[in-house]
């Protein structure tokens, strides 16, 4: 039906788009995000640095990718997403051949740099740029679709990683994820995202202008709550494990909650996909800004209980689902949709620097509070603290 097409009848359906767009998320999210889990230790070998300096210099690259969002944003507004993210899959092959080759502090930052700058033109936010440019009114359902797919990566790429570092080394499983974004990533860009058509904005007239309304009290408080969620939960995801077991859970315990946040946000997601007829993006964000704070406030309460961690688990992992949608759809009735990509490129950047600066900044609590009070006291107040911010938008929009 011509409703699932985009205007162009020679060009891929939604459907077909959104799926390409997907698969390329599952590679994107698991060769340059995720990889750090399990290929660090073989990097920090190879290049001859500390635990430490490895982390930084992967902060630095994500901080690197907070930077450069805002400009992706605004190219794919102006050339569409085929070219941009096409681009970027040769930016990712480049950075993945770069993290095989390194050999010392300054390859490795330069390597990381690199694949920050990829992420910003591969992973969600110019996925949701190129699919607001080409489904129209089906917007919304395309990105929940769309992150059903990017929930995947951590599933598929930790196991895939360590089986093949354990068969071939860490230099040769980049070179093959290089390879994978040249083989895979690029032909589904450039083949299967529709070529760029000129916006037109909701009355119909063509949009010639870009974002350009000043930085007003709603999008502060907007970017505010979306940086405070992301410092929380990249914060949250690098020492989960550790402050499950500090709770007093056991190792395979804390393993399992662990484990049980990607199904949450699945299910999160699904829920999302099922009532987003019924639910407008506000309103959902409401629901996900809050059920954050809940599950923060119950993890501050851990004391050995197994049940209080599986309550956290569901509501933390159906929050971060949810908010993943959020952050793509809520700014359209905020802000308007005229230059989208520019839009979610501004929002990306202080969300991104955020999660860059979490982990260490976790860290640095956790050596001052040894018994994790203020740590988990943190956490609660910036579910609380994202939850006003959001609230203060909506109400000033």
């Amino acid at each position: 039906m011509r409703r699932n097409r985009v205007p162009d009848g020679r060009s891929p359906s939604l459907a077909i788009s959104t799926c390409a767009l997907g698969v390329a998320q599952i590679v994107s999210w698991g060769t340059l995000f995720y990889t750090i889990a399990v290929l660090g230790n073989g990097l920090r070998v190879a290049s001859g640095v500390s635990v430490v300096v490895l982390h930084g210099c992967y902060s630095i690259g994500l901080a690197a990718s907070g930077m450069v969002a805002p400009a992706v944003g605004r190219a794919i507004d102006a050339h569409g997403g085929r070219v941009v993210m096409s681009a970027g899959s040769i930016i990712a092959s480049l950075a993945c051949a770069a993290l095989a080759l390194v050999q010392g502090p300054v390859t490795l930052l330069l390597a990381w740099i690199l694949a920050g700058i990829a992420m910003a033109f591969t992973l969600y936010d110019p996925a949701f740029a190129t699919l607001h440019a080409i489904s129209g009114p089906h917007y919304r359902r395309a990105v929940t679709a769309l992150t059903l797919f990017g929930g995947f990566a951590s599933t598929v790429f930790w196991p895939l990683s360590q089986a093949l570092q354990e068969s071939v080394g860490t230099s040769t499983t980049y070179l093959f994820y290089a390879v994978l974004h040249l083989v895979l990533c690029l032909p589904l860009h450039a083949m299967l995202v529709p070529p760029h058509r000129a916006s037109a904005s909701r009355d119909g007239a063509a949009s010639t202008g870009g974002w350009t309304r000043p930085p007003g009290p709603v999008f502060v408080w907007f970017a505010v709550a979306l940086a405070i969620a992301s410092f929380a939960s990249s914060a949250l995801s690098a020492h989960l494990v550790g402050l499950l077991a500090s709770a007093g859970l056991t190792a395979r315990e804390a393993v399992l909650i662990g484990a049980l946040i990607g199904p949450m946000q699945v299910a999160g997601r699904l829920m999302e996909f099922m009532a987003g007829k019924h639910v407008r993006p506000i309103v959902a964000g409401t629901i996900a800004f809050g059920t954050l704070a809940a599950s923060l406030l119950v993890f501050s309460q851990l004391s050995a209980s197994f049940a209080l961690a599986v309550l956290f688990v569901v509501l933390y992992g159906w929050s971060n689902g949810v908010m993943t949608i959020t952050r793509s759809t809520v700014p359209a009735e905020l802000f308007g949709r005229d230059r989208y990509g520019e839009l979610l490129g501004r929002l990306a950047k202080p969300q991104i620097i955020a999660r860059a600066i979490a982990p260490a900044v976790l860290a640095g609590l956790l050596v001052l509070d040894s018994e994790r009070r203020i740590a988990l006291a943190a956490l609660a107040a910036c579910g609380i603290a994202a939850l006003i911010a959001y609230r203060r938008a909506v109400r000033g929009a």
